[in-house]
């Protein structure tokens, strides 16, 4: 149930991208155990074997050629095998997020190891009983979890099945997977997430096009507001959001166009998503967005009165950067590394490492505009800063950057809560270092907690408490309120 009285402060991972273990006790592959390390500015690529026996290689999100098969190969070196080894190590690494504090933890379950073949293939035991661990070990320490059932690593058994979420099987074979989580942990876990930054669909092009995009996205919604149906059925007390990519961006001159433009870039890239999950029907818009990309929804009687019983009982989102929009043909300068080809540098920011515009007083805009758009709960999921890290002498690490990064955010966060902002819990990404989602770097860290593995696979993966860690566990202790 959401508490508004005690908030909560903690941290965000991932099964694909920390636990290892991609083979072990029943589970069966996803996508990103094929995955090579991409580089700062480039993101990595999925290979696979194509059926004339010619190797092929994709990004995230492709689908796969048809007659195609994902196999391994000797020269790619596949950082997702092992993570930071989350799955064998997980009590030393929540007792040090407990040791910082923690009040809640967000990780995902991994799909592919409750139901490694779908539901056909029946429930994995072994995969149940881990996480009835991890969660054990979390109620061990006080916290008081967020789980997310889904973050892109669905088994490749339903993309070979299926063809994936173009497939209207997969609303079935997902709801019989979040039943199982809900009754399985329903001791341990009574705020959930359906799918995480369900609308990244809409951000990447990939090879099947807009039509497939959204098809796909219609049908994830729609799985998302039934499972948030069967949620209230196995327990009253459960509550179910949604989680959205933030997207926060500005018109980047005072032109009237470029303020059109911009608002309905939010309704594109956001709004679609979450006035959907949120509200329980399409808004308007949706008609010029569809008609716009030239796609054709089979939405049914079925699927309407879902998304309308189905409705988020809260909405989360990750934030950690602002985007500016014009319609002016070679006006600004282009932004790369930012994980999309439309954004330009805005000139009052300052960027990551990787291109990704540091904008607290925009996170601060974004909180207020989400909270008279929706009327619903809040919560941060994903906030935080990547960087390259580096170990001293005397093996400590200094990483002030992530630090100011950090206040700065909260400090957002703190002003917009005290000016009424309803948000109940602030999770960064990530608490500990893990492989990177967009790249597959480990080179890329958002930790408070500093994994000795680098791009090249170098490192015996023990862990060492970055500055920040100790930074956070007093801004914790205080609830916000010591950002020094």
């Amino acid at each position: 149930m959401i508490n508004n009285d005690k908030f909560l402060w903690g941290g965000s991972i991932s099964a694909a991208q920390c636990e290892g273990a991609w083979d072990e006790d029943g589970k069966s592959p996803v996508q990103v155990d094929f995955g090579d390390p991409g580089t700062t500015y480039d993101r990595r690529y999925i290979h696979y074997l194509n059926a004339d026996g010619s190797r092929g290689k994709m990004r995230q999100f492709d689908l796969l050629p048809k007659g195609a098969k994902y196999v391994l190969f000797d020269d790619v070196r596949y950082t997702n095998h092992v993570g930071i080894d989350f799955y064998h190590r997980y009590k030393e690494d929540i007792a040090m997020l407990a040791e910082m504090g923690f009040t809640t933890f967000n990780t995902t379950i991994s799909w592919a190891r409750i139901f490694p073949h779908g539901v056909e293939g029946g429930v994995n035991q072994a995969g149940v009983e881990f996480y009835r661990n991890v969660f054990k070990e979390c109620q061990k320490y006080g916290m008081d979890p967020v789980i997310t059932l889904y973050k892109y690593d669905e088994p490749v058994y339903f993309e070979e099945t299926y063809g994936g979420w173009t497939n209207r099987e997969m609303i079935h074979q997902f709801v019989e997977f979040a039943k199982v989580c809900f009754k399985e942990y329903k001791d341990y876990v009574n705020k959930w997430l359906t799918f995480n930054e369900i609308n990244i669909l809409l951000h990447f092009e990939g090879k099947g096009g807009k039509q497939v995009a959204f098809e796909s996205l219609h049908h994830q919604m729609v799985a998302s507001a039934k499972a948030v149906i069967a949620a209230h059925e196995i327990d009253e007390n459960i509550s179910v959001g949604c989680m959205i990519a933030g997207y926060c961006s500005y018109p980047y001159t005072c032109d009237p166009k470029d303020v059109l433009a911009n608002y309905k870039a939010f309704q594109d890239k956001f709004g679609y998503c979450a006035d959907t999950m949120v509200r329980g029907y399409y808004p308007a818009y949706a008609s010029r967005l569809w008609k716009q990309n030239n796609v054709t929804l089979n939405i049914t009687k079925d699927d309407e009165e879902a998304l309308k019983a189905g409705k988020a009982d809260f909405l989360a989102y990750s934030y950690y950067m602002s985007n500016v929009v014009t319609t002016h043909q070679n006006e600004g300068e282009s932004l790369d590394g930012a994980g999309t080809s439309e954004n330009l540098k805005n000139p009052y920011l300052k960027a990551s490492d990787w291109g990704w515009q540091i904008d607290p007083i925009g996170y601060e805009y974004f909180l207020h505009f989400l909270n008279d758009r929706y009327q619903v709960p809040l919560f941060d999921v994903e906030n935080g800063l990547g960087a390259f890290d580096k170990v001293e002498e005397d093996g400590t690490i200094h990483d002030d950057y992530r630090i100011d990064y950090l206040r700065s955010h909260i400090q957002s966060l703190m002003k917009a809560r005290e000016e009424g902002v309803n948000i109940f819990g602030y999770t960064t990404w990530a608490p500990i270092d893990l492989v990177s989602f967009t790249t597959g770097q480990m080179d890329k860290r958002y930790g408070f907690i500093y994994v000795d593995m680098n791009d090249q696979g170098e490192g015996d993966l023990h862990r060492v408490r970055k500055d920040s860690f100790y930074w956070y566990k007093k801004v914790i202790a205080s609830d916000g309120k010591d950002l020094d």
